[in-house]
């Protein structure tokens, strides 16, 4: 279950990546080569825009991707360091909590009146769906990190470093002392 969710994140990044791309791009082409366009455009490149960013903080989450300030938490021996983590991780669920209710309020009043996206034929709700399916796949990468670090594998919710997790996809073979960022 675990593999096919990771692999349908990674497939609707890109198939959103794409899509606004290829959208982005004929309109463009559409415009200034033969004075025309799509009036829905707009509207489609902001929504897939909208689901590229809610599935990207799960995927974020996934891959340890998210930055955090760590110069005060450093400082700490590590059993510490673990708990203000899993603090932090606590006010998450708050804040990934409060969003799916107003997320869930938003659905259900826009399902009740029934109507269509702006330019798109579609139904607003539908669109708006993945914010409450979004702030639920956080929760469950949350899980995933709190397991993470309640097992000692982790002890920080993010990545303090964001370029280490690129360096080692360059060079998965090279030594540990060349994987660092140069200074």
């Amino acid at each position: 279950m675990r593999k096919l969710l990771d692999r349908l994140e990674e497939v609707l990044i890109a198939f959103f990546m794409l899509g606004m791309t290829l959208l982005t791009f004929s309109q463009v082409i559409m415009r200034y080569g033969f004075n025309s366009g799509w009036m829905w455009s707009l509207e489609a490149t902001t929504m897939m825009f909208g689901w590229l960013l809610m599935i990207g903080i799960s995927y974020g989450m996934r891959e340890h991707a998210h930055l955090n300030v760590d110069a005060f938490v450093n400082l700490l021996p590590r059993p510490w360091r673990r708990r203000l983590s899993l603090l932090a991780i606590a006010c998450c669920f708050v804040y990934a909590g409060l969003m799916i209710w107003g997320a869930w309020g938003l659905e259900q009043r826009l399902f009740r009146l029934g109507t269509d996206a702006r330019d798109l034929p579609v139904r607003r709700w539908m669109l708006m769906s993945i914010l409450p399916i979004g702030f639920a796949l956080l929760c469950y990468r949350l899980i995933q990190v709190a397991a993470e670090i309640v097992r000692g594998e982790r002890d920080m919710l993010g990545s303090a470093h964001g370029a280490v997790p690129e360096m080692e996809l360059a060079a998965p073979d090279a030594p540990a002392a060349e994987k660092k960022a140069p200074a």
